[in-house]
């Protein structure tokens, strides 16, 4: 493996691979007898399904984004969950960045479209794990129990091909459109992915007055998967 991995390999700010329990907790979910490839899709569904996706934790600073928050609150949106998946991978060798796209999200809610005034979701996160000479995207947001709850089909993935999101649910319906592609990173950009919040989502991220902070107070004090089955039924 060449220099040019070597800070895909290395710890960061977010990506914090060599957090005691990110490590132990890696090791615990492969086995040394099976490939690269085995582990990562091991590390992969474990992401995907033992944390619970939830757009409403957002978080107030980059803290709420490393991977050993998202561990220990076992649920998050789909950049953390990404970041936990690329610090699990590097903690037992493997290569990993985090790639981000900005998306039309289909599966939303009343409440967080009144937040984002838009269904664009901008810095989508994912993961690209390096495997048998390529690079290999996933993506660990939707956990399976929500898939199977409201309808979604769930992102399955081998490590051989890229696992992005379905353009249609189980029932023909729209549900995500990747609109623009912003590149693949060591560790998650979050100086530029606040100032794009703010400019597209300025009633969310517009100011700290205490109008906007009661209403981000208001998301994270709310239940994803309540509003999500409100809309559905």
């Amino acid at each position: 493996m060449t220099n040019d991995f070597e800070e895909y390999l290395q710890p960061g700010l977010c990506v914090n691979s060599d957090a005691e329990e990110i490590i132990s907790l890696a090791n615990s979910l492969t086995d040394a007898s099976q490939s690269q490839r085995e582990n990562a899709v091991s590390l992969y569904y474990f992401v995907r399904d033992s944390i619970r996706y939830n757009p409403y934790t957002l978080g107030n600073s980059q803290e709420d984004w490393k991977a050993t928050r998202t561990l220990e609150t076992a649920e998050s949106w789909c950049v953390p969950k990404a970041v936990l998946l690329a610090a699990l991978c590097r903690a037992i060798g493997i290569p990993a960045r985090l790639g981000y796209a900005d998306v039309v999200n289909h599966l939303s809610t009343a409440r967080l479209r009144e937040s984002m005034k838009t269904d664009m979701f901008y810095y989508h996160g994912y993961c690209s794990v390096y495997l048998n000479d390529r690079w290999v995207k996933s993506t660990p947001a939707f956990n399976l129990s929500l898939c199977e709850k409201f309808g979604l089909k769930p992102l399955e993935w081998d490590g051989n091909k890229d696992s992005l999101y379905h353009e249609f649910d189980e029932a023909g319906n729209r549900h995500m459109e990747y609109v623009h592609d912003r590149g693949e990173y060591a560790d998650v950009p979050y100086d530029d992915i606040i100032a794009v919040f703010k400019q597209h989502y300025p009633d969310s991220f517009g100011a700290d007055s205490p109008e906007h902070l009661a209403a981000g107070a208001s998301l994270n004090a709310a239940d994803w998967a309540d509003d999500v089955a409100k809309e559905i039924l």
